[in-house]
C-alpha cells in the first residue's frame, strides 16, 4: 500500500544526500577563510515540490547563534551571501532560485541540526530557536497546558520558516466567541513578543546579535522578513490549551457549500460553518462535486461519539499515499494528464471511505475506479477505524500533514474582506474556478489534478501579543489596512497540482488575473501568500514583472500606514551589505 515513491517518480520529492568537501563531485573549492569551527559540507537544495533544485551548494550547520554573526562578517568580507535553510517545505524561491550553480557565492545555513532549543520563558511564553520544528514547539506548549489558536498543518516546518513568511492555519472567532488571553486569530508571527536577529552594528562595523522587544518599532519588519534577515530566536506568547473537536463531512455539494450569499434552500454554506465553529477548511478535489469539509470547534470535554486522539497526524490515508493514488499519479506524471478527473474522483472516494466507512459511492462508480479500489484496498482504508469525528488536545488536530503526503505545487492568495462578505469571496472564486476548469477541459486540457484548499483566518491584531505598543508584522499578508477597518477576515485560496502538469502556469495566470480584477480593493483586497506560487506568466511562476514590481508592493502600500517601504528600509538599515538576500529578493524588494 505504501509503494508511493516508486510509482510517483518525479512527483515525489527526494532529499538528496549531502556530499563532503573532499568528494570527487565537489568541483568548486571550499569557501576560503571561513571561521575555524564551521561545520562545512555540500548539499543539493531541493524544495517541497521539487521545482527548486540546485547544484550541490556549500552548506554549514551553526552550532550556536553566536556563530552566525561571524559567518555574516566573513560573507561580507568575501562577497558571499548567507541563506537560512530549514526543512525546505516551501514553494517560492525565497531561499535560493532553481538551478543555482555550485559556483554561486551562496552559503546555506542549516538551522535544523543545532539551533533547536525550546525552553519556558514565562508562564505563558516560550523561548524557541528558529531551527526547531512546529511539531516540537506545540508538544512543548502542550506539556505546559498551553497551545496556539491556529498554525500551519505540517508539523515538520521550522519555526523560523513559518515566521519568515507569516505562516498561519485556519481560525476566526465563532459567533459569540471572545478571544482568550494569549491567543490570536492571525499569523504565528503575530504571537512573537521578542526576537533576536543578526544585524550590522554601525559602531563596530561588524555583525552582531541584537534582541528586539515587540514594542520597538523596528521589530515589525523582522516578524515577517521573507529571508531578508536571519532571526536566531524568538519568544512566543501562547494561551491555555483548548481541546478541539474536528468533524469531517463529504456530503455537501460544492454548489451548496460555496453558494452565493442568500441562495434560497442552501443553508450549509462555508460561512455558516465558520459562524458556528470558527475554524474550517475545505478541500475540493479537482473535477468532483463534494468537497472534504473539516470544522474544528472548542470542546473542553469529549463529545459523545467522538474518537479521542492523543497524537497528531490522524489521517493516515492522506499522509501515507495509498497504492492506487500512487499508481495513478505515476501515470499522470508519465504523460496521462487526461486522467486528472479520474484522479480527483479517486482521491475523493478514498477520503470518504477512510473517514466515514461509506463505500456506496465506490460501488456506484465506474469500472476503472472499482478496479483501483479493490477489496484489499478498502480493507486497508477501514483498518484504522473511522476518523470523521475526532477530539483531543489542540496540537493533535492542528498538525495533520506529514512529509510523506503527496508532493504538489500550489498557488496561494489571501483575500482581505469583511466577515460578512466571506461567502461572497468564496462564491466568486468557486464559480470562476469551476468555469475556467471546464473551459480548459473542453479544449482537451487538464491543468489541475490536485485540490482547491480554502481556509479562513482573522487579521494580525497586535493585542494578541500582549505587548503594549506592539505593531502588526509589516510584511504579513494579514496586516490590517488602516483605511478599511471593516476588513477583519482573510480567505486563503490555494490550487494544487502535480509539478510539471501541462498548462498549469497558464491556468494559474488566468485565475490570478481574475482575482486581481475581482478583489481589486473595492469590496475586498488581494495579497499573495509568500510561500506559495504567484506572479504567473504563461510558463512560469514568480515571473510576471507587473505583479512583482507593481501589484505586490501596492497591495502592502494601499491604505496608508507603515508597510512595504518601511519594512524594506528597516531591513536594509540592519543589513546594509545585503548579506542575507538573494537575486530574487533583490528584485522583489526593489519595488
Amino acid at each position: 500500500m505504501l509503494g508511493a515513491t516508486a510509482a510517483l517518480g518525479g512527483a515525489v520529492w527526494l532529499l538528496r544526500g549531502t556530499v563532503g568537501p573532499d568528494s570527487a563531485q565537489a568541483t568548486e573549492p571550499a569557501p576560503p577563510g571561513l571561521p575555524a569551527d564551521t561545520e562545512l559540507y555540500r548539499c543539493v537544495y531541493q524544495n517541497w515540490s521539487g521545482e527548486v533544485r540546485t547544484d550541490q551548494l556549500w552548506t554549514c550547520a551553526p552550532r550556536t547563534p553566536e556563530e552566525v554573526p561571524r559567518l555574516a562578517d566573513w560573507a561580507r568580507a568575501n562577497g558571499w551571501r548567507l541563506r537560512a535553510q530549514g526543512h525546505r517545505h516551501t514553494w517560492a524561491p525565497l531561499t535560493v532560485a532553481d538551478a543555482t550553480p555550485e559556483s554561486a557565492r551562496v552559503l546555506l545555513l542549516d538551522t535544523t541540526r543545532h539551533l533547536t532549543a525550546i525552553t519556558a520563558d514565562s508562564p505563558n511564553t516560550v523561548r524557541v530557536q528558529t531551527g526547531a520544528t512546529m511539531e516540537d514547539l506545540l508538544a512543548h506548549l502542550a506539556g505546559r497546558g498551553l497551545g496556539l489558536a491556529n498554525c500551519p498543518a505540517p508539523g515538520e516546518l521550522t519555526v523560523g520558516g513559518v515566521l519568515a513568511i507569516g505562516g498561519h492555519g485556519t481560525a476566526v472567532p465563532a459567533v459569540g466567541e471572545l478571544r482568550p488571553d494569549g491567543h490570536g486569530y492571525g499569523s504565528v508571527s503575530n504571537q512573537v513578543t521578542r526576537l533576536t536577529a543578526v544585524v550590522h552594528d554601525s559602531a563596530t562595523d561588524r555583525y552582531a546579535l541584537r534582541t528586539f522587544d515587540r514594542a520597538e518599532a523596528d521589530s515589525a519588519a523582522f516578524l515577517v522578513h521573507l529571508g531578508r534577515a536571519f532571526v536566531t530566536e524568538v519568544v512566543l506568547r501562547a494561551g491555555a490549551d483548548r481541546p478541539l473537536r474536528c468533524v469531517s463531512r463529504l456530503d455537501i455539494p460544492a454548489t451548496e457549500l460555496f453558494a452565493r450569499p442568500g441562495t434560497a434552500g442552501r443553508p450549509r454554506t462555508l460561512a455558516g460553518f465558520v459562524d458556528r465553529d470558527g475554524r474550517a477548511e475545505a478541500i475540493w478535489f479537482a473535477y468532483t462535486d463534494r468537497p472534504w469539509l473539516k470544522t474544528w470547534s472548542v470542546a473542553p470535554d469529549r463529545p459523545f461519539g467522538a474518537r479521542a486522539v492523543d497524537e497528531p497526524y490522524n489521517y493516515p490515508f492522506s499522509d501515507s499515499i495509498p497504492e492506487p493514488v500512487a499508481r495513478l499519479a505515476g501515470q499522470l506524471v508519465a504523460g496521462a494528464w487526461a486522467s486528472a478527473p479520474l484522479f480527483g474522483q479517486l482521491q475523493y472516494l478514498i477520503a470518504k471511505v477512510a473517514l466515514t466507512g461509506d463505500i456506496t459511492d465506490v460501488l456506484l462508480s465506474g469500472t476503472l475506479l472499482r478496479d483501483l479500489l479493490t477489496g484489499d484496498v478498502l480493507t486497508h482504508l477501514l483498518a484504522g477505524g473511522l476518523r470523521s469525528d475526532l477530539w483531543g488536545p489542540s496540537r493533535t488536530l492542528l498538525n495533520y500533514v506529514r512529509p510523506t503526503t503527496l508532493r504538489v505545487t500550489a498557488n496561494g492568495y489571501a483575500v482581505l474582506a469583511r466577515r460578512a462578505d466571506l461567502q461572497w469571496v468564496v462564491a466568486e472564486f468557486a464559480d470562476h474556478y469551476r468555469t475556467l476548469l471546464a473551459e480548459y477541459r473542453n479544449r482537451g486540457e487538464f491543468p489541475v489534478n490536485g485540490a482547491v484548499e480554502i481556509r479562513v483566518t482573522g487579521l494580525d491584531d497586535p493585542a494578541a501579543s500582549g505587548v503594549p505598543g506592539a505593531r502588526p508584522p509589516l510584511l504579513s499578508a494579514l496586516r490590517p489596512r488602516p483605511d478599511r477597518p471593516e476588513w477583519d477576515t482573510a480567505v486563503w485560496l490555494d490550487v494544487l497540482a502535480l509539478p510539471g502538469t501541462p498548462g498549469l502556469h497558464r491556468f494559474a495566470r488566468d485565475l490570478e488575473q481574475f482575482m486581481l480584477r475581482t478583489f481589486d480593493g473595492t469590496r475586498a483586497g488581494l495579497r499573495v501568500e509568500w510561500s506559495k506560487g504567484w506572479a504567473y506568466t504563461e510558463d512560469a511562476a514568480w515571473a510576471d514583472p507587473d505583479v512583482l514590481g507593481r501589484v505586490v508592493p501596492a497591495s502592502h502600500r494601499e491604505g496608508g500606514g507603515p508597510g512595504w517601504d518601511e519594512a524594506i528600509a528597516v531591513l536594509d538599515r540592519h543589513d546594509p551589505h545585503r548579506v542575507f538576500g538573494n537575486p530574487f529578493l533583490d528584485r522583489l524588494l526593489a519595488g
